[in-house]
Order: structure tokens, then sequence, then C-alpha cells
């Protein structure tokens, strides 16, 4: 199974535009200094947040959960004339790596690179936000979600990665973080304050746009 995973894998990047090459600087930088790389969006899913990103034309983004800047990246590139993205993350160890990713970008000027705890930082944030981006600890996915749906515009567009659980959700697993996601997507299915789907690409997004 993992040998089909590997090829469908490469025969969906293949058939989806080019990977930028300062994204495959990070991706490659990623894999090599840290030690938990998967974490990064990837060629494939980068290229979705893109592609939203390009469908919405946002002024202004909020990512939670920056890690090494790769979907950062590929949110901007949608970004309306003028637009900016406010993204947060905790790990002060990546902080001046990060920020001379984005530095080197075309959208330095646009990304506003905050250091500390999302609930603390998303209400002092000016709102309201066309697109958010949650992947960051999944415990608080749930805070998170709530905080965004309140900064989010009507018809904005909110995205949480990682709701599979790399197929455990839906699988016979006790283990409080997989009981966890599999809460709050039960809960998010039954939530009519928004319009909502999962795309089963890499560990599961789910789409929500707020009614």
């Amino acid at each position: 199974m993992d040998m089909f995973d590997d090829l469908l894998t490469s025969y969906l990047e293949k058939t989806c535009d080019v990977e930028p090459a300062w994204l495959q600087h990070i991706h490659r930088e990623t894999y090599i200094k840290e030690t938990r790389p998967h974490m990064l969006s990837g060629h494939y899913q980068g290229r979705l947040l893109a592609f939203l990103s390009k469908l919405v034309s946002p002024h202004r983004i909020l990512e939670v959960g920056t890690f090494t800047g790769y979907a950062t990246l590929c949110l901007a590139e949608g970004l309306a004339e003028g637009g900016e993205i406010h993204t947060i993350d905790n790990n002060v160890e990546l902080e001046e790596r990060v920020r001379g990713y984005f530095e080197s970008s075309e959208w330095s000027h646009s990304i506003h690179y905050h250091i500390g705890d999302a609930v603390t930082l998303v209400p002092q944030l000016e709102g309201p936000f066309d697109l958010v981006f949650i992947d960051a600890d999944k415990k608080n996915n749930g805070l998170y979600y709530e905080l965004a749906l309140e900064k989010s515009r009507r018809g904005g567009l909110i995205l949480i990665d990682n709701v599979l659980w790399k197929g455990k959700v839906v699988g016979d697993a006790h283990d409080a973080q997989t009981q966890q996601i599999a809460a709050l997507n039960k809960q998010l299915g039954a939530d009519d304050r928004v319009d909502k789907l999962i795309l089963p690409i890499r560990d599961g997004v789910y789409l929500l746009r707020k009614r």
C-alpha cells in the first residue's frame, strides 16, 4: 500500500504545477535540518493551498502554525494587491531561519510573522480574514477554529489540516489524539454556521466556508 501511495503521490505531483524553486529550497532544507520534516505541506498540498488562495484572492490571511514557512508562501501566492498574511508559531528556534525565507521572497512586506501563543494573539489581530489555515497542535484545533470563525468574514474560507490522522479516525484507535480529532470532525460536520467537506488529500484537509 505504501508503494502505491508513493506512486500515486508522484503521479499527482507530475500532473500539477511545478513546485517553485524557492519552495524546493525550503523543502530540501526542512528535510535536512528538521527532526519532523513530514510536517511540511509538500509539493502537492502546497499547490492546493496556492490554488485555493488564488480562487479566494484574499486581502487578509491568517495561518495558525508556521513551521518552516512553506505553506505560508503557498498561501501568499493568492494575495490580492496590498493584501497581507498573519502567521503564528511558538517555535522560537526556527524564527531566524523562517524570517530569512520570508524576507527573501516577493511577499516580504506582506507577511507578518508572530511568535507566541495563537490563543492569545489571534484575538488581538484585526479582522476580518478572508482565508484561514489551521495547522498547529491538534489538541487546540477546536479552540483555533472558534477563534478563526469569529475573525472570518461571511463567505470566508477556513482550512484545517490533518483531519484524517493517517486514517485512524475511521479505525479502532483509542488514543487521545485520534479521539480529539474524530470528535472535532463530528462537531464540524454538524456545525450549521459553515458549509463543509473533507478533501482526502495527504492527511486530510477540512474545508469550511462561513455562511
